[in-house]
């Protein structure tokens, strides 16, 4: 499978997930996610994939530089729509163009570091970013609404999935 048909099934898998939800359950804090929604693991998760999409554009990512918008951690319609989108649009990427990515580490925002990297590679990392709040949705899915059953693959990595599939009693 490719980068692309990887990303669009983790969004496709979120998409699934968001129209079970009601719009009560998609913003209702967990106490098993700190008090957390799933709809803010969602807007979390979404953002960075927004940042990639403005990156491509400007040549430089920024993740750090999320907008942390509240509608969407709120509306769950809103989540939709933004998953539809960028799950097109991952779908077709234009080509690996080189990008660079800009990182600060410490409280001193001042510091920017630029890191080479490309479109691919922060695909890739998105994916492994979603594939990790997936596990913690999934956690807070079972507290906020159990009626859903989600796909056991649903926050696993792939490489744990082919674990499984070579030693079936081994846990993740």
């Amino acid at each position: 499978m490719n980068i692309p048909t990887a990303c669009s099934g983790i969004l496709e898998q979120l998409v699934q997930l968001v129209e079970k939800l009601t719009p009560e359950e998609f913003s209702q804090p967990a106490t098993v996610l700190g008090n957390h929604s799933v709809g803010q693991h969602i807007r979390h998760t979404l953002e960075f994939f927004i940042c990639l999409e403005a990156g491509a554009e400007s040549g430089s990512v920024n993740y750090d530089k999320r907008e942390h918008n509240k509608l969407i951690e709120t509306d769950k319609f809103l989540a939709l729509n933004i998953l539809h989108r960028l799950k097109q649009y991952v779908s077709h990427p234009k080509n690996n163009q080189a990008l660079n990515l800009e990182v600060t580490y410490g409280t001193d925002s001042g510091l920017v570091h630029q890191v080479p990297s490309n479109f691919m590679r922060e695909l890739v990392y998105n994916i492994e970013h979603a594939v990790h709040h997936m596990a913690l949705i999934k956690i807070g899915v079972r507290e906020v609404a159990p009626h859903i059953n989600l796909p056991p693959d649903f926050g696993v990595a792939s490489s744990t999935l082919r674990h499984q599939q070579k030693t079936p009693s081994a846990l993740a």
